[in-house]
């Protein structure tokens, strides 16, 4: 199933980190109950990976009065093997019998 992350942002004031945090977490939603928050750093926001069906179901985890300026993202884990033949199918080779100095 794919994965998102949430982002849902937020005015910086102590009172808005407050109501929205009481709104997620009175929310009695596993998601938005277990919401990442980066207030303490200075960065009004908060966060979350799910794991859904499509971006629309996404945003359907947040309240809409939040929705508007909520950022989803797709989100995955690239292997090395897969990262690897990804870059070997897209690098030209050497010509064969290519010129030699001398």
């Amino acid at each position: 199933m794919p994965k998102y992350l949430i982002e849902v942002p937020h005015d910086a004031d102590a009172l808005a980190c407050a109501r929205v945090a009481q709104v997620f977490l009175a929310s009695g939603s596993h998601f938005l109950t277990n919401a990442e928050w980066g207030c303490i750093d200075g960065v009004h926001s908060a966060w979350m990976i799910v794991e859904v069906d499509s971006k629309p179901d996404a945003l359907a985890i947040l309240p809409p009065a939040f929705r508007a300026d909520a950022r989803i993202v797709r989100v995955t884990r690239f292997r090395l093997a897969d990262v690897e033949a990804t870059i070997r199918r897209h690098t030209p080779s050497a010509s064969p019998g290519g010129a030699s100095g001398g």
